[in-house]
């Protein structure tokens, strides 16, 4: 078989792993690379704060060329960001970036964990990141994560010693990186994880630095370099055809919802780590002095004798011929006595053990979802491509429940089908949705399971249990049990087989904004999740709020069938805040949860139950002006907040824009991010201009200062700067409180201030022409006065407003003071 071949399959297998559906069907050089990997005794810990902060090529250094058993703990899910490639944000978004970690490890080869630490947005200094985070509780997950993973090495991406330097999040990973390296080994720290997983000694912990801490690349080559270690992380692998630079470039352009496809670099690279604690290596070898032999372990050396002499003598024609070999290796696998290690070489000789025999077995449901203790179908396939004699004695599920007990010899090629039938067998209360999110935490904490605290996602809930027998040697694998279909343009598809609730219903909007006394529609949406269910759905509401009629009969026939209830929702006289909530009723059970998809090719297809409500808000706000404009930028949900208000809003096409194209409307609203992410508008900056002089109203929304597609991005000077409010309470000074945007059609006050969440705002201007009016002033504690929040300039006849203010968060929240805000600013001058 030739090279070019093989680099082709391996192409075409990142592609699949990239689609996070199918299953691994590794060429004869990726189980050779494996091979490597299960000879290998030694594991290292990178951690950082937030998706994308991993070192993407040092990790696959690590995994690929090292061949260490390597993770990623990542600090938080990455909540708090913004979203490049749809409209969730919060909770979601932490579920898109969670399983986008999850894919870029399998394209690099690591493992991920996390702590219960929420993404609650941007700090500016570990201080404030603990008012928010429960350190205590941080910190245990970190030193449980360690205490279970037992890594060697530890590398922190981030300096724990210059807190304020960076995002707050970042320097807190380091801190508790290093606070925690120094009590893992004693059992009374955090005892509930001594006592599950042992303490544990990792030998070195290393921060992982570049020129760019240093300030430039000049001052980073004049510096002491004595106590950095430095590795050659450009090394190319001829067995899998790629270079680490270019195995990091696929693993961190998984991470699409923050626009980080990433190029593949070839050459030399070098990283340096600073040594924190332990012993400095003397040579480029990161595990110097530690034992990553077979010989480690007790009863590794007869072992290592088998398996250590099959990397020279592999058979890249025929890895089939080792079969034999590791058939022998896995009764003293088996028996070692290390429990750890145990676990997790038996599982990496296992997968080597299917993949030389050609061996695939697969469990398919014949539906993509089921319900608690539902009875369900499903197809078992067995198949030997190899050349050894192979039994399929049994199925079982995880409880060792035997599903199939009729042994048959599996021959060459002939590929064997067997239709099961399983009992669910799980309580009310096991879901598929993702665990963090079935119960609610706290702005900076997540809830969390004690038995799934650090794991990546839930995991599947229905498995089978494959019992192939090699001559004398009876072995067990487990398998999920998947759904798959096929798709006229992507062909075979595949997707995790779900456990979800009988009924989940929705409020179409999730805000629902009452500007007046009259009386609104609301929609709920239920949905079945099996066949044949009826009940009835009613909404719970705040005091004071009426909603006819108290509640609805339904009858639904088909799983996934929906149907939509209007109630009349009539607020009270006064200003009001709260929730609606949906409450299914069937059989004697209440539903209250929401089902929402997430479906992008690069991560597997999620379902999220999340709490079926919707926020509600009697706002007195007035609003002049009609028909609004928006061009869309990096996603956010402004035009649908907008339309809660009584504007019609229309999408403008970037490639379409001229003045005669936008005249009509009353004003102009440009989305997140627009200016760094709409190559158009560099083009289109003259023509909305001129619409502006011609007395219509623009409003731009906050723009990174690094990546503008063009810098004029105002009719007047404007500089983007990196100031920043995050402190969602600071106080709000009033600096031009004559001008028309805090008076007309609302008066603003500092009422109007409170209630905002995550922040104040972003990237605001630190400079600007005279012609701009700063309207608001604020500022984070023990700093300095930002004046660029909100910037209003008169051009011709109209009005240009720049604004940093987070509007997109705070009006998806239901604000009520951004609402009034924002409508001023649409109706000014009109």
């Amino acid at each position: 078989m030739h090279k070019s071949f093989f680099l082709r399959l391996l192409f075409l297998f990142l592609t699949i792993v990239a689609s996070a559906q199918a299953p691994k069907k590794p060429t004869a050089s990726e189980i050779f690379h494996d091979l490597q990997k299960l000879n290998f005794v030694g594991s290292a810990l990178f951690i950082a704060a937030h998706p994308d902060d991993e070192n993407t090529r040092l990790i696959s250094y690590l995994v690929n060329d090292v061949h260490a058993n390597t993770a990623y703990l990542s600090i938080t899910r990455g909540d708090g960001g913004q979203n490049l490639i749809g409209s969730e944000l919060r909770e979601l978004l932490g579920v898109i970036r969670t399983q986008e970690l999850v894919a870029a490890r399998k394209t690099d080869g690591g493992q991920q964990f996390f702590t219960r630490a929420n993404d609650f947005g941007y700090s500016k200094n570990p201080n404030e990141t603990f008012e928010f985070w429960t350190k205590d509780e941080v910190l245990s997950d970190v030193v449980m994560t360690i205490r279970k993973f037992k890594p060697d090495i530890i590398v922190n991406r981030f300096d724990h010693r210059s807190p304020g330097s960076t995002h707050g999040h970042h320097t807190a990973s380091a801190m508790l990186s290093v606070e925690a390296f120094d009590m893992v080994d004693d059992a009374a720290k955090f005892p509930k994880s001594a006592t599950e997983y042992g303490v544990w000694k990792p030998q070195r912990l290393f921060f992982n630095t570049s020129w760019w801490f240093y300030g430039s690349q000049e001052k980073f080559e004049k510096a002491d370099k004595t106590n950095l270690v430095s590795v050659e992380t450009g090394n190319y692998f001829p067995a899998l055809g790629l270079s680490n630079g270019e195995i990091a470039s696929l693993s961190r352009s998984m991470h699409k919802s923050q626009g980080f496809g990433s190029t593949g670099s070839r050459g030399a690279e070098t990283e340096y780590l600073e040594l924190l604690k332990g012993s400095k290596p003397t040579e480029n070898n990161l595990f110097e002095g530690i034992n990553t032999n077979w010989s480690r372990l007790e009863g590794g050396n007869e072992i290592g004798a088998i398996l250590n002499p099959l990397e020279e003598s592999f058979n890249f024609q025929n890895p089939s011929e080792m079969l034999p070999q590791l058939l022998k290796a896995y009764p003293l696998v088996s028996n070692l006595k290390d429990s750890h290690w145990q676990k997790i070489k038996l599982e990496q000789l296992k997968q080597l053990i299917l993949d030389c025999g050609g061996i695939f077995i697969e469990a398919v449901s014949k539906v993509n979802s089921i319900n608690p203790n539902e009875i369900f179908k499903v197809n078992i396939e067995a198949v030997n491509r190899g050349n050894v004699a192979v039994v399929l004695r049994a199925v079982k599920n995880s409880e060792e429940k035997i599903l199939w007990n009729e042994p048959e010899p599996l021959p060459f090629n002939d590929k064997k089908n067997i239709d099961i039938t399983i009992n669910a067998g799980n309580s009310n209360l096991s879901y598929s949705s993702p665990y963090w999110l079935n119960e609610k935490g706290t702005e900076g904490m997540y809830a969390a399971p004690e038995a799934m605290i650090g794991l990546p996602e839930t995991p599947a809930l229905e498995k089978v249990v494959f019992e192939l027998q090699f001559g004398n040697l009876t072995i067990p694998f487990t398998k999920n049990i998947i759904y798959k279909f096929n798709d006229p343009v992507k062909g075979e598809v595949y997707r995790p087989l779900e456990v979800l609730p009988e009924v989940t219903a929705s409020i179409s909007e999730k805000v629902l904004i009452f500007a007046s006394d009259d009386a609104e529609n609301v929609s709920v949406i239920v949905r079945a999740g099996k066949d044949n269910i009826s009940g009835n759905v009613s909404l719970n509401h705040p005091e004071g709020w009426k909603v006819e009629p108290p509640q609805q009969a339904f009858q639904l026939e088909r799983n996934g069938e929906t149907k939509t209830f209007n109630f009349t929702v009539t607020p009270p006289s006064g200003q009001s805040e709260g929730y609606l909530q949906t409450i299914v009723t069937t059989d004697g059970k209440s539903y209250d949860k929401e089902l929402v998809t997430i479906d992008y090719d690069h991560i597997p297809y999620q379902s999220v139950l999340l709490p079926s409500e919707a926020k509600i808000a009697k706002i007195d706000i007035q609003k002049k002006g009609q028909n609004i404009g928006y061009i869309n930028g990096a996603g956010d949900a402004i035009p649908e907040s907008l339309k809660q208000i009584g504007y019609s809003i229309t999408t403008i096409e970037p490639s379409n824009i001229s003045a005669e194209n936008v005249q009509h409307f009353d004003a102009i609203v440009i989305g997140i991010r627009a200016y760094n992410t709409v190559p158009e508008l560099a083009f289109a900056q003259t023509a909305l201009n001129k619409y502006v002089e011609n007395g219509g109203t623009i409003i731009v929304q906050y723009n990174t200062s690094r990546g503008l597609v063009t810098e004029n991005i105002a009719p007047y000077e404007l500089k983007l700067s990196r100031d920043r409010v995050t402190d969602e309470f600071s106080e709000v000074r009033i600096l031009a409180p004559q001008n028309p945007i805090l008076n007309t059609p609302n008066k603003i006050t500092q009422k109007d201030f409170e209630g905002w969440v995550q922040e104040r705002g972003l990237y605001f201007p630190d400079e600007w022409a005279k012609e701009f009016t700063p309207i608001l002033g604020m500022n984070d504690k023990d700093e300095a006065q930002t004046k660029g929040s909100l910037l209003v300039a008169k051009y011709g006849k109209g009005y240009y407003i720049y604004t940093g203010l987070s509007f997109f968060r705070e009006l998806p929240a239901g604000v009520p003071g951004a609402y009034r805000l924002f409508a001023n600013m649409l109706s000014i001058g009109k």
